[in-house]
């Protein structure tokens, strides 16, 4: 039974973890690029500072297309889940769905500030002098992220999944 439930709890993993990156995405975008303007895709390049109109106008592109495919994976991960509750009528505890949610989103900072920030320097969290502070923070954020959603995800106990009840039972709620 202890397999079952783990098997169970480890179909949700994926698409949890999809959703955690796209909100991951989102929430840099949003926050960071947006509201608070620290930095735009590609804002630390020469080509195209976000001084220049041209260069914001490239730059708002880029974010554009950076949202559009955080927004995919949200999707992507919304509809796995939607079917896997169809396949196996099975729903899962918040624990467990927050803690690999929140394992994808440590995952985007992690990938995002390594790749983004460090390898490629298209952009910084936000740039100054104190970038290389703020970087290391997004990234010691995003290990936290992970670290937390596993522990949660990983003791789980006993909420990991529970079965839905039958459409025939007359609960329009399942439908």
């Amino acid at each position: 039974m202890e397999e079952d439930t783990r098997t169970r709890s480890q179909r949700i993993t994926l698409p949890s973890v999809l959703v955690g990156v796209g909100l991951g995405g989102l929430f840099d975008g949003i926050v960071l690029h947006q509201i608070l303007q620290w930095h735009h895709m590609l804002t630390s390049t020469a080509n195209y500072p976000a001084t220049t109109v041209h260069g914001l106008e490239v730059n708002t592109l880029w974010d554009g297309i950076f949202h559009a495919a955080t927004y995919v994976f949200v999707t992507v991960g919304v509809l796995m889940l939607l079917s896997r509750i169809r396949e196996d009528g099975t729903v899962w505890s918040w624990r467990t769905l927050l803690g690999w949610t929140l394992v994808g989103w440590g995952l985007f900072n992690l990938v995002e500030g390594i790749i983004d920030h460090h390898i490629l320097r298209i952009h910084h969290v936000r740039a100054g002098p104190d970038q290389l502070a703020y970087d290391l923070a997004f990234l010691a954020i995003g290990a936290l992220l992970v670290l937390t959603g596993w522990w949660m995800a990983r003791t789980d106990e006993g909420g990991v999944s529970v079965p839905r009840r039958s459409r025939l039972d007359g609960d329009v709620s399942s439908f």
